[in-house]
């Protein structure tokens, strides 16, 4: 510490006991560093995970990131963590294409339950993005039969509701915001439904993660949420923290703190998606650090 900074309380930053990445984002990136040093470069549909510096590294190992299968070129398509449909599967093993399937396996339990509920004759209700990659395909994995939401105020739209219903969550989403959901759909709708399924599809990384970023809030006055913008589950981390009532910024890299947010502040938390890298989260300490002259 220098002279300037002698006599300041010093600062004191938390990580959470949750952070970086989940079991899935971890074994995806692992089977595809092994797949391309056995098979050279790759093409993977999507990125790996919601997070542009995995994607980019990725990128420079071999591994490429395309938009759609047209785009395809090579004899392998990975299959990133989110999943696809059974639409996409068949068009893969249509144009012979040898498949990696890194699909996280919350995400795969989930697209099994759609299906067999959709075959049982139920019709889905997914409380989730329905932009999401993960979602539409398990959208795909019940036949079409459902829609996806996270404005619980569509379901007004929906007009008369089908009389057996199964509700499932995105993976990423919070519980407590799925309760809140499943519980207006059943007041909206109870008197039309003869029967109802409820799966909770919340992966348990999910749970453990969000539980994380509660407790870390409820102990400093500033938390830094570190992830990519697209990435979910790294959104909802700062939606619970912001719900907390403390200050927090969502950042995806240590060039984005601001020593604004650092002023008169003595207790600062850190917390990553499940798609954060482990050295992004250290380079955020490491400026959290620098700029409180630690």
């Amino acid at each position: 510490m220098d002279a300037a900074n002698m006599g300041k309380p010093k600062v004191e930053i938390r990580e959470a006991a949750e952070t970086g990445f989940c079991s899935g984002v971890r074994e995806a990136i692992e089977v595809v560093e092994r797949a391309v040093c056995q098979r050279g470069a790759l093409e993977s549909l999507g990125g790996i995970c919601h997070n542009r510096q995995v994607v980019e590294r990725l990128a420079t190992g071999g591994v490429v990131a395309v938009e759609s299968l047209d785009e395809v070129k090579g004899p392998t398509v990975v299959i990133t963590s989110h999943g696809v449909g059974p639409q996409v599967m068949e068009k893969m093993r249509a144009r012979g294409l040898e498949i990696i399937d890194t699909t996280c396996p919350f995400v795969r339990s989930a697209q099994k339950a759609a299906k067999r509920l959709a075959d049982g004759g139920f019709f889905m209700v997914i409380f989730g993005d329905a932009h999401h990659p993960e979602v539409q395909g398990v959208l795909d994995w019940a036949g079409g039969r459902g829609v996806a939401s996270l404005d619980e105020e569509f379901l007004s739209r929906l007009g008369k509701l089908p009389r057996r219903i199964a509700i499932l969550s995105q993976t990423t989403q919070s519980p407590a915001r799925f309760a809140h959901f499943v519980n207006k759909l059943l007041n909206y709708g109870l008197s039309e439904m003869r029967e109802v399924r409820i799966v909770n599809t919340i992966c348990d990384d999910t749970k453990k993660r969000q539980a994380a970023a509660l407790e870390l809030a409820k102990g400093v006055e500033v938390v830094l949420v570190i992830g990519g913008r697209n990435s979910a589950n790294t959104r909802r981390l700062a939606e619970i923290c912001t719900a907390e009532g403390v200050e927090t910024h969502h950042v995806e890299t240590a060039e984005e703190v601001d020593q604004a947010w650092l002023a008169n502040r003595h207790r600062l938390g850190v917390i990553g998606g499940a798609s954060t890298p482990s050295e992004a989260i250290d380079e955020v300490i490491a400026k959290l650090r620098q700029l409180s002259g630690d």
